[in-house]
């Protein structure tokens, strides 16, 4: 049953009094309210900010009531390392993901612990992430960042600055649509978004009205409006595969593997309607969290020209004058990685993951729950807890992921991709993306911000920041190669040192 049908909850939710028997023992917001629960100073558009904020006021587990529906938050350190143990918990698909299952059905995100088709699907489509099949996307990746500066070019020519949600927002989606799929939508051509990024943002947007309502019913032309972006996105991914069984196959993409590739074990295949919500989850997955990790970036960069800089000399030393890096070139950017890392921190762009109880258990040894009982791990919290980050862990600050703070660090503190089986199988194929855009805007431009610009973020699910745009300067063409420039000689040399070969791996867990 999905949100909308009778104005029933989707199947399987259950309210924390159902999983936890000493739920009295979490604290929650003052002023409670008979029937409407703590909803008073709480916005319908802010869900995660708002949560944020009783997260400092009320500790590292706590609990908020809205309509009858009780959830339990978790961002503490040591209490999510306790739920990241796979042994006791599982991923648990939390309101706003189930809200999703109308879309995209049993896909990898969405689907249920149960369910085999996420088994299945993940055994298919893992060997796509592959260092080999990574080598083969670079490519691609490097032509449509091509058609983003040629884009950005054009912007800064004609005085204007560039709107950069938007154009991460074209980046991302033809990234993925080019090298998982081998369709161009012609983002960069467009003045208006893309109608397939129209209908995946109401979409998104709908599944998190959803928790902000007491009943579906007060959204019925929202939720005819939501059946018609469904039909769109179905409509335009079927058009995607028939063109590919049309063409005789591709080259061996993510598209390639859906269709044609039999589980290594039972032989079993992905059924045609899997294959769709497979691609539906990847387009929309693939580009929306990317997009907002760039663009939060990009905004920090832009307020901080003396990390501008030392990323900049960076790829000045390491790419040299060489006109387009290769793919191994991307993985030695590691202070850019480390931008990319701390802004993923403070804005975890899919910003909580929920996990349940797989047996009764007592989490941290204090609060007791029950098979099947949940809670959300509040990520964008848990990455400010002064425990892990200090009491200055709202500072961007990349050095934060400098390699031996990393090893210093407790394991299970950062989980931009979630945790366990079910974690993001494509971060290594973002984390390549967006280290290597970043990469080559630096070497390309100067960001300077909007003086009178003010962070703010909206919530669709996702985080993105709001009406960013930067005012960009025209670098001169990169010194001779292994000659760093941009930045003093001591920014210069911190560079260096800071970019021998590390792991990407965070820590035991992580």
């Amino acid at each position: 049953m999905s949100p909308g049908a009778g104005g029933a909850l989707p199947k399987g939710f259950r309210s924390a009094e159902s999983g936890w028997p000493e739920l009295e023992r979490i604290p929650h917001p003052p002023h409670r309210l008979p029937l409407l629960g703590d909803v008073l100073g709480a916005g319908r558009r802010t869900p995660l900010q708002d949560s944020l904020r009783y997260a400092r006021q009320l500790g590292p587990i706590f609990r908020r009531k809205a309509f009858g529906r009780e959830f339990v938050f978790v961002w503490g350190s040591r209490l999510a390392a306790d739920m990241a143990d796979e042994t006791r918990f599982a991923k648990h698909v939390g309101l706003g993901i189930a809200n999703l299952r109308p879309v995209v059905g049993d896909a990898l995100f969405t689907a249920y612990n149960h369910e085999p088709n996420w088994q299945l699907a993940h055994d298919v489509l893992a060997p796509g992430f592959s260092r080999e099949a990574m080598a083969a996307y670079h490519p691609m990746m490097l032509d449509v960042a091509d058609r983003l500066t040629g884009h950005w070019d054009r912007e800064l020519a004609a005085g204007r600055a560039v709107d950069v949600p938007g154009d991460m927002t074209k980046l991302t989606l033809e990234t993925i649509a080019r090298t998982g799929f081998g369709h161009d939508f012609a983002s960069f051509e467009r003045a208006r978004p893309h109608p397939f990024v129209t209908a995946m943002v109401g979409t998104l947007s709908y599944a998190q009205r959803l928790n902000t309502v007491p009943s579906p019913a007060l959204l019925r032309r929202a939720a005819r409006r939501n059946e018609a972006d469904i039909a769109y996105l179905n409509r335009t991914v079927d058009g995607l595969v028939r063109a590919r069984r049309d063409g005789g196959g591709g080259d061996g993409d993510l598209l390639d593997r859906m269709l044609d590739t039999a589980h290594p074990t039972t032989g079993e295949r992905l059924s045609a309607q899997n294959v769709r919500r497979q691609v539906v989850t990847f387009l929309v997955a693939g580009h929306e969290t990317t997009s907002g990790a760039l663009s939060f970036a990009l905004h920090y960069l832009s307020l901080h020209p003396e990390i501008a800089a030392r990323a900049r000399a960076e790829v000045d030393r390491v790419w040299g004058d060489t006109a387009v890096p290769g793919y191994e070139q991307v993985a030695k950017l590691r202070y850019v990685r480390r931008v990319l890392d701390e802004a993923l921190r403070l804005w975890p762009t899919a910003p909580a993951f929920a996990r349940e109880a797989r047996a009764d258990t007592v989490l941290g040894g204090e609060h007791p729950m029950r098979r099947g009982g949940w809670a959300l791990i509040l990520t964008a919290m848990l990455h400010r807890d002064p425990e892990t980050w200090g009491p200055d862990a709202e500072r961007f600050d990349p050095d934060r992921f400098d390699a031996a703070a990393v090893r210093a660090r407790a394991p299970h503190t950062f989980k931009p991709f979630g945790t366990g089986a079910r974690a993001c199988i494509g971060r290594q194929f973002a984390l390549h993306e967006a280290t290597l855009v970043l990469g080559l805007l630096l070497r390309r431009y100067a960001l300077r911000p909007d003086p009178a610009y003010r962070l703010r973020v909206t919530e669709r699910l996702t985080l993105m920041p709001e009406g960013l745009r930067l005012h960009l300067v025209r670098r001169t063409p990169p010194p001779a190669a292994g000659r760093p420039s941009g930045g003093t000689v001591a920014e210069e040399c911190a560079t260096a040192a800071s970019s021998e070969p590390r792991c990407p791996v965070r820590g035991t867990g992580d």
